[in-house]
């Protein structure tokens, strides 16, 4: 057999376009498997983030801390003021850290007649108000309870320590208050936020 000379060594090169090409294949195979690998994790680290800040925030309003004293509501913070370190891996590190920024604050707050209580339930009982009426002196008893509804604004930051990448999570919650905690805490009711 004899071969053209112009054909010696096509295979050769052709041999060689498709081993380029297998590579580059299998190249972009592979940056594409880091590239997944990359976004679930990160994924994992901001579901991780925001389950540690739900927790923070059920934690809060769970208590009535935080509608004493807004700006300490966590007990045992970690560092700062109104802050939780959360280790997510079991490992004995701060892996997440949360910190309720702004502190929580009341928004709306509606007084509770005393009419509108029930006098068989113990939390209604404990705001009844007690004050005598002094029929003809204006402002003397208004039909208020001691108790006031409010409207408070809970957020949370989580802040993953390893990554710098943050989730906020802000939650509403109305909350029956005395009405000591009103003048300090809250605004005046009828007054703007």
């Amino acid at each position: 057999m004899t071969y053209p000379r112009r054909q010696q060594g096509i295979t050769l090169v052709t041999a060689l376009i498709m081993l380029l090409l297998l590579t580059m294949l299998a190249l972009a195979s592979v940056n594409l498997g880091n590239s997944n690998l990359q976004v679930v994790g990160n994924m994992q680290r901001r579901d991780q983030a925001l389950s540690a800040a739900r927790s923070v925030l059920e934690e809060t309003i769970s208590t009535a801390n935080f509608t004493t004293t807004p700006g300490a509501a966590l007990a045992n913070p970690c560092g700062a003021p109104n802050q939780r370190c959360v280790d997510t891996d079991g490992d004995g590190k701060t892996d997440v850290k949360v910190t309720l920024t702004p502190p929580p604050a009341c928004l709306k707050v509606q007084p509770i007649k005393n009419t509108d209580l029930d006098m068989s339930s113990a939390e209604d009982a404990g705001c009844s108000d007690g004050t005598p009426q002094l029929y003809g002196v204006s402002g003397a008893n208004d039909g208020n309870s001691s108790c006031d509804n409010s409207v408070w604004d809970v957020t949370a930051v989580a802040t993953d320590t390893a990554t710098q990448t943050s989730v906020k999570v802000v939650q509403g919650v109305s909350v029956r208050v005395g009405r000591d905690e009103i003048a300090t805490n809250c605004p005046q009711p009828g007054a703007s936020p």
